[in-house]
């Protein structure tokens, strides 16, 4: 038997106009449109969040990823000198030594000494080294008795995707966090989680859906583009996450009595996923690191449906919701929510897959 040919990065390509985009979130929570595809049919139908219970089932269960977004986006200036500096801290080494992006990264060498400061806190950082792909490991310290991690809560800004084109705003800091955003970690939303509300949730408990939380740290390579022209050949960075004992027991549960896991998002399904296949299908309680790659072909051990927002094209993330939907028909429903003005990306609207 011939293998089939390799997959194609280009062939998860769209044409997205820009104005779909969505720069900022819905006046209020709760506001998305939702658009759900049936994957045994191919059926698709437009709806609202908040029709969200409609379409699931009592004793469904509801996994959710409760990481939290910090200020991981300093704005300062290099010392002596004055020239402005940003540093994205990417992963946290210890108390005091990170791993970050810097900009301009020429001129921050080793050595190298920067400030930040805003509303009266001021936070140091020091060039230690430098790493792969640009990075570098610096060390922050502050002069006042408080924890580096209290500075930065005071003095970052809410790192937006760069596709999102302005500066973060107030709004950004309550908005670009689920309202179930527990474990402070993630450097970026899990987005499909900033569609529910208290009310909502409340609406599915109700309905006898459960719910169930993990954490999944959301990094910086949720944006790594695929650079690559074999989907096979790419890669995804790896990102921490933990299950606790509740939520273990819940997701073996409902895995044993073949009840439907719902996952909230990608990077829910890529931890539960991985946890899965770890546990010979339970999940056993404990912490671990995921560099799962989902796409078509791979078989689903757990996730039985996925809410998800809509992906940038050619990105890993569309070729996990790919390899759940079907790529035909994740590709069509794209394509329909362009002509149907759907809003895109991390601010954007829902999407849910039964």
């Amino acid at each position: 038997m011939v293998d089939p040919s390799p997959l194609k990065v280009a062939d998860f390509s769209f044409a997205l106009p820009t104005g779909l985009v969505a720069q900022f979130p819905p006046a209020e929570r709760g506001q998305s449109r939702l658009l759900v595809l049936d994957r045994a049919s191919g059926t698709r139908t437009h709806a609202t969040i908040g029709d969200l219970p409609h379409w699931l089932r009592a004793g469904d269960l509801l996994v959710l990823n409760n990481t939290r977004v910090f200020p991981a986006r300093l704005l300062g200036r290099r010392e002596p000198g004055g020239g402005a500096v940003e540093v994205l801290l990417v992963a946290r080494l210890d108390d005091e030594r990170w791993e970050a992006l810097v900009h301009p990264g020429q001129r921050l060498k080793p050595g190298r000494v920067l400030r930040f400061e805003r509303g009266g806190r001021v936070l140091h950082a020091e060039v230690l080294a430098q790493r792969f792909f640009g990075r570098r490991e610096v060390r922050l310290w502050t002069d006042e008795p408080c924890p580096v991690m209290d500075a930065i809560e005071a003095i970052g800004h809410i790192p937006l995707p760069p596709y999102i084109k302005r500066p973060d705003l107030d709004l950004d800091r309550e908005r670009y966090q689920t309202v179930f955003a527990r474990e402070r970690g993630s450097i970026a939303a899990p987005t499909a989680g900033l569609h529910l509300t208290g009310p909502l949730l409340a609406h599915l408990d109700a309905a006898g859906i459960e719910r169930a939380d993990i954490t999944l740290h959301v990094g910086y390579g949720t944006f790594k583009p695929v650079r690559v022209d074999e989907v096979e050949a790419h890669t995804v960075d790896r990102e921490h996450y933990e299950i606790g004992p509740d939520a273990a027991a819940r997701i073996s549960a409902a895995l044993d009595a073949g009840r439907r896991l719902v996952a909230i998002g990608t990077t829910t399904t890529r931890a539960v996923e991985t946890a899965v296949a770890r546990g010979s299908g339970r999940v056993v309680a404990g912490a671990g690191e995921t560099d799962l790659f989902i796409y078509p072909g791979y078989r689903f051990r757990a996730i039985g449906a996925l809410v998800t927002n809509f992906h940038l094209p050619a990105s890993s993330l569309l070729m996990l919701v790919a390899a759940f939907g079907g790529k035909e028909a994740v590709l069509a429903a794209y394509a329909e929510a362009v002509v149907e003005g759907y809003r895109f990306y991390s601010y954007g609207d829902a999407m849910l897959i039964l």
